[in-house]
C-alpha cells in the first residue's frame, strides 16, 4: 500500500534489559496481519507500570518497545477488520489482546484472561512512531481531546475509571498517589458530586495545591488522616504501607481499592484495623467495556488531562521525572521525525 511506502522506516525506543537504559532503534515497518491495525502514532503517556517493566517488578518479553497508552491514526488494515478505517484516530491500551475463549472472556471479564497480552510488556508498545495493535482491543478518541490530552486517558484514565466504579458511590474519596491517573479520575468524581480529599508524598506541598486546584476539598501529606471519614480511597501509589493507612481513614463498612499492577508488600496491621465490614480489593488491568464507558463520562465531564509533553527520544529523561515525583499531571511522548533522525546519526 502507498501509506506504508511512504511511512518506511520507523523508529522506536527500545529496552534491552532490566534497568535500562532504553535506545533508539530503526527497524522496517511491520505489516498488519488478520484482526490488526498499523498506528501511525501521535502521542504515547508514560505510566509507572512503564518503571515496574524497566526496573523487573513486571516481567516483560525482552527486547520490548515499551508504551500502552497509545493515540495515532491507522495507517494500515490487517483483513477481517470492519470497525475502522484509515486515517481514524485511535487508542491502544494496556490490554493488548487475550484469549477470547476462557471462562473470563466469555463472560465480559477479559482483563482477568490467564493467557493475555499487554501493550508495551509482552508486545512492542507506542515508544516508537508506528504500532501493531489488535483491532478488537482498540478504541476510538472523541474529537474533545487532543492527541496528547487523550495519551494518559488510555491507561491512568481507564485504570482510574475502574478503581473508581469498584470504589462505590460515596460521597468521601481518597486519593492516594495524586499523579497522572488521581488527577483525571479527581475531575470525574468531582463532576459527580463527590468531595475528593488528595493525598501525596509528605512535603510535596506542589502536589497538594495541584489537588486543591482541580476542585479538591482538601489535600494533605499520605501520612495524615484526612479532616474527615472516607467512604472509600482510591491507592494510586506503588506503596503498600498506604493499604493499613487507607484502612484507618474509611469508615466501617469502607472500600480501600488497589489499583497499581504493582505493590510493595503490604505490612502486617492490627485486625481492627479490617473490622467493621471494611474491605481491601485490587483492580486488574481493565475490559473493552471499561474504555468504552470511560470515554463517554470523560466527555461529559469535560476532562481535561495535565501533560508535559518529551520528544519521543526523551524517554528516559520522562521515566526519570517520573521515578523522581517531579512530574506535575502525566508526561507525554511526541515522535519528532527530525530528533529521530539525529539520534540515529
Amino acid at each position: 500500500m502507498a501509506v506504508e511506502s511512504r511511512l518506511q522506516p520507523m523508529f522506536a525506543m527500545q529496552l534491552d534489559a532490566v534497568g535500562g537504559p532504553l535506545h533508539p532503534v530503526a527497524r522496517s515497518l511491520p505489516v498488519p496481519q488478520a484482526g490488526e491495525l498499523l498506528i501511525e502514532v501521535a502521542a504515547c503517556g508514560v505510566c509507572r507500570t512503564d518503571l515496574h517493566i524497566l526496573d523487573g517488578e513486571v516481567t516483560a518479553k525482552l527486547p520490548i518497545v515499551p508504551g500502552h497508552e497509545i493515540v495515532g491514526r491507522v495507517a494500515a488494515i490487517g483483513e477481517g477488520v470492519s470497525d475502522f478505517r484509515t486515517g481514524e484516530r485511535v487508542g491502544v491500551p494496556w490490554l493488548g489482546n487475550s484469549c477470547g475463549a476462557c471462562a473470563y472472556c466469555r463472560t465480559g471479564h477479559e482483563n482477568l484472561c490467564d493467557t493475555p497480552g499487554f501493550t508495551g510488556c509482552t508486545r512492542d508498545g507506542g515508544y516508537a512512531t508506528h504500532a501493531i495493535a489488535d483491532a478488537h482491543f482498540c478504541f476510538k478518541i472523541p474529537d474533545l481531546f487532543s492527541d496528547v490530552e487523550a495519551a494518559p486517558l488510555l491507561c491512568a484514565g481507564l485504570i482510574g475509571w475502574r478503581s473508581l466504579r469498584a470504589a462505590g458511590d460515596g460521597a468521601r474519596l481518597g486519593l492516594y498517589g495524586f499523579g497522572a491517573a488521581a488527577h483525571i479520575i479527581a475531575q470525574i468524581a468531582l463532576w459527580q458530586g463527590r468531595d475528593v480529599y488528595a493525598f501525596t508524598r509528605p512535603g510535596d506541598l506542589e502536589g497538594q495545591s495541584f489537588a486543591r486546584s482541580l476542585g479538591c476539598c482538601w489535600a494533605g501529606s499520605s501520612d495524615e488522616l484526612p479532616p474527615d471519614e472516607l467512604d472509600a480511597a482510591i491507592i494510586f501509589a506503588p506503596v503498600g504501607a498506604l493499604v493499613p493507612i487507607a484502612l484507618r481513614a474509611v469508615h466501617k463498612g469502607g472500600r480501600v481499592i488497589c489499583a497499581g499492577i504493582h505493590m510493595s508488600d503490604i505490612p502486617a496491621f492490627p485486625y481492627p484495623d479490617l473490622w467493621g465490614e471494611r474491605t481491601i480489593a485490587s483492580v486488574a488491568n481493565l475490559t473493552r467495556e471499561d474504555g468504552i464507558s470511560f470515554f463517554d463520562v470523560a466527555q461529559k465531564a469535560a476532562v481535561r488531562s495535565v501533560t508535559t509533553r518529551f520528544p519521543m527520544t526523551d524517554a528516559n529523561i520522562a521515566l526519570g521525572e517520573l521515578r523522581e515525583g517531579t512530574l506535575v499531571g502525566a508526561a507525554v511522548l511526541v515522535p519528532d521525525q527530525a530528533v529521530w533522525n539525529g539520534a540515529l546519526a
